[in-house]
């Protein structure tokens, strides 16, 4: 006698839920299980994934998202700093420097970050958008904020050498080292090392 399975529609919906970020085997049938112990939260569901799917695009000149009939609300707001970009990796990390409440200027999103080994170059990010978007807009300062890794820190190299040459652009990188609130005891080499060398006057 064979084992005994979910019915076919949910080994697929697992299937599907195993491949987001974060989920493997057993927390997409647990995430399974409690949808479907709550039929109506699934109809919700697959309603709000929906209209995102139909409603919400990447903005063709930052790259944050957007809905396909309105402005974007980043690129189009009338207080943003036009002369300051900051280029990012992911839309998630626009929220992120936002919620900070520090930076008031435009974003650049450029998809991901250069790794050969997983077959990123740079033709799959959006630099080319970026320097023309430096140029029209005559940005005075971009502000080069992807990871502190391996990838993080090639991809802000190939962007500097991109950007090198255009007349009156400066561009900086956000600053590195100790986390607010933490000691020399948990700190690696490497973040010891990025902190000793933005360390800036005290005033």
């Amino acid at each position: 006698m064979a084992s005994l399975d979910y019915p076919p529609a949910l080994r697929r919906m697992i299937a599907q839920l195993k491949v987001l970020p974060g989920l493997g085997p057993r927390s997409a049938e647990r995430l399974m299980l409690h949808l479907m112990g709550d039929v109506p939260r699934v109809a919700n569901l697959v309603e709000a994934l929906q209209e995102a799917a139909q409603r919400v695009v990447a903005c063709p000149e930052c790259g944050f998202f957007c809905e396909s009939d309105a402005d974007c609300e980043l690129c189009f707001h009338p207080q943003r700093q036009r002369h300051l970009i900051c280029v990012v990796e992911q839309a998630a990390d626009v929220l992120r420097l936002e919620r900070s409440g520090a930076y008031r200027g435009l974003y650049h999103v450029l998809g991901g970050r250069l790794s050969p080994l997983d077959h990123v170059t740079a033709e799959d990010l959006r630099l080319e958008s970026l320097s023309r978007r430096v140029v029209a807009l005559g940005a005075r300062e971009v502000i080069l904020a992807t990871g502190s890794d391996v990838e993080g820190e090639a991809t802000a190299s190939f962007i500097r050498d991109l950007l090198r040459g255009i007349p009156g652009l400066m561009v900086s990188r956000l600053a590195q080292g100790l986390p607010a609130g933490g000691g020399l005891d948990h700190a690696d080499e490497l973040t010891l090392y990025q902190a000793l060398n933005g360390r800036r006057e005290c005033s």
